[in-house]
């Protein structure tokens, strides 16, 4: 079976350079408030550090910003709470399956988690089914993790329901958490609302959303039926190219992706998107990084794509 953490780390190595899982490191580093630190080492200053960590005699002496380096003096623990319900096994905006997406995602922030001696569990499910992996450190453990996730999403399994595991662990699962949320463009109804709330007042929840894809034809493409996963329901490609469907259909999905947003807001919840694989690095780091500044806004929507969930 190929290893999912190799493909994982062979992406991640090939969009980034050390200087950047620097500062990966750096932004993850800062996600448990409060977490007890011991001083490791002085290091170059770069940009995103911390100004209060930067050692201004050693700096004075230097010539150029150093700062400390602190490690955790105990683990913590990571929890990745995918959606593996059929929607997942929809295209995303790239194209790609949303389910290899989420793989890459999970493995990325996984493989951070990892780096950092925290150990990483799983809980992943759709409306009928809920299955939890204890977290538990080491990169076998993650590709473990990741094979899950993987066999998790068929086209036809069971619909999403976000709800089910929300309230798995708000009922099962004790100690503070980091809760790493990975699914798609879903509407929350009053119920995972509610459940989103009491998530949030728990634990530390990031929210990474693998974005949907277009189900109006793009013209260059070529207009291909589009089929919604969720519902089973078609959408003739000549239907879908008249211009006034795609106004109203891409209206529709601004007004819609707003109101989302504005949930997430309301919720204090850091929420971030990635079309694709290509993106994801990018959207990780800026949902570290929203994380920390506490800044809960979602990055403006694109289109593209042609069968969604």
């Amino acid at each position: 079976m190929p290893s999912l953490l190799r493909r994982v780390k062979s992406k991640l190595f090939i969009f980034a350079h050390r200087r950047t899982l620097t500062l990966l490191d750096g932004e993850y580093g800062s996600v448990f408030k409060g977490r007890s630190l011991d001083f490791d080492e002085l290091r170059a200053y770069v940009p995103g550090d911390e100004v209060r960590d930067i050692d201004w005699k050693a700096t004075a002496r230097h010539g150029s910003p150093l700062v400390k380096r602190y490690v955790a003096v105990r683990r913590h623990s990571v929890l990745l709470l995918v959606d593996t319900g059929r929607t997942m096994a929809a295209q995303a905006l790239s194209g790609e399956s949303k389910k290899d997406i989420a793989v890459q995602a999970a493995g990325v922030l996984g493989y951070l988690a990892c780096r950092h001696g925290d150990d990483v569990g799983l809980l992943h499910g759709n409306e009928t089914t809920t299955r939890y992996v204890p977290p538990r450190s080491g990169e076998e453990h993650l590709e473990r993790l990741l094979q899950e996730v993987d066999a998790g999403v068929a086209l036809d399994g069971p619909p999403s329901s976000l709800a089910e595991q929300l309230d798995y662990v708000l009922r099962y699962l004790k100690g503070r958490l980091l809760v790493v949320a990975v699914t798609d463009e879903f509407m929350p109804d009053a119920r995972t609302e509610g459940l989103m709330r009491r998530l949030r007042a728990r634990h530390e929840v990031l929210w990474l959303t693998v974005r949907d894809a277009n189900l109006t034809p793009v013209a260059d493409k070529g207009a291909t039926d589009s089929t919604d996963v969720g519902t089973g329901q078609g959408i003739p490609a000549l239907l879908a190219a008249d211009s006034k469907i795609q106004a109203a259909y891409e209206a529709a999905m601004v007004e819609r992706g707003e109101r989302r947003s504005s949930i997430f807001r309301r919720l204090g919840i850091a929420e971030e998107q990635t079309s694709g694989s290509a993106d994801v690095l990018p959207a990780v780091f800026a949902l570290l990084e929203k994380h920390r500044s506490g800044a809960t806004t979602a990055r403006g929507a694109a289109g593209g794509g042609n069968r969604a969930g």
